[in-house]
């Protein structure tokens, strides 16, 4: 599969790692539809320009994510829906105990696996449905599902109980996934990134984002959305990428 002349739905596309990976399909030549909670999606696309659409949506809503995959099987016309990027998500910190002894929120637990574990899969069962219908290329490929996990899927830390059983989850479809879906010529893909420049990064004091750049082994400092952006774009053009999880971490190991 090439980015140039397909249609890509991403989201979470309003910043950080989506609203990077938009503007690199579409500086391919690639055609995206940006999906996202925010206001700012709409202005992120039209910087982006005739190439790319925004959607309003929550990738927990059936109907929200159904309309941002309808627009995209429209704008990619004869050709369909190629591929998804997701990577909507939340972060969350609450430990288990608190310093009184008091016991963890669960709908807040909750809340996190929603998003993104079910958010995860409700973006998936629909794209493969629309991709499905596509009519097959070389090799008989209809499309690739590229989903977002998390380093915390593999060494969470103290306080990451709910991120990382969500992103331990994304990684836990993939394989399974790929398996039913290769059978439509669907791949399934996950990436899993250490600590990235994004806005979820932006409450974070300074001195502990210095000690989390000085943890990571090779380079020294937090990974840049674009380097993001580039892997998912090598993983759509290589067809032999598929039920799979990288780490794209700069060989972090969190304690």
């Amino acid at each position: 599969m090439q980015v140039k002349d397909n249609t890509f739905l991403i989201t979470g596309a309003a910043s950080g790692l989506g609203a990077a990976t938009a503007e690199r399909l579409v500086a391919g030549g690639g055609r995206v539809v940006l999906c996202d909670l925010s206001d700012a999606v709409e202005a992120h696309a039209e910087r982006l320009g005739e190439a790319a659409q925004a959607v309003r949506g929550d990738v927990t809503s059936a109907d929200d994510i159904q309309a941002a995959v309808d627009a995209a099987v429209a704008l990619g016309g004869d050709r369909g829906l190629a591929g998804v990027v997701h990577c909507a998500g939340v972060v969350s910190v609450a430990k288990v105990l608190d310093r009184e002894g008091h016991p963890a929120d669960l709908e807040a637990y909750a809340r996190t696996v929603q998003i993104n574990l079910v958010g995860t899969f409700n973006v998936m069962r629909l794209a493969a449905a629309a991709m499905a219908r596509n009519a097959p290329g070389v090799d008989g490929e209809r499309g690739v599902l590229i989903n977002t996990a998390s380093v915390a899927a593999f060494d969470g830390q103290v306080g990451q109980c709910a991120y990382s059983a969500s992103k331990a989850g994304v990684v836990g479809m993939s394989l399974p996934a790929a398996r039913e879906l290769s059978r439509h010529g669907i791949r399934v893909m996950a990436i899993a990134p250490g600590v990235f420049e994004t806005p979820m990064m932006s409450d974070i004091p300074e001195e502990a984002v210095e000690a989390l750049s000085a943890s990571v082994p090779f380079p020294k400092r937090l990974g840049k959305p674009d380097e993001f952006a580039r892997l998912a774009e090598q993983i759509v053009t290589n067809p032999m990428l598929n039920g799979e999880v990288i780490r794209l971490d700069g060989g972090i190991r969190m304690q």
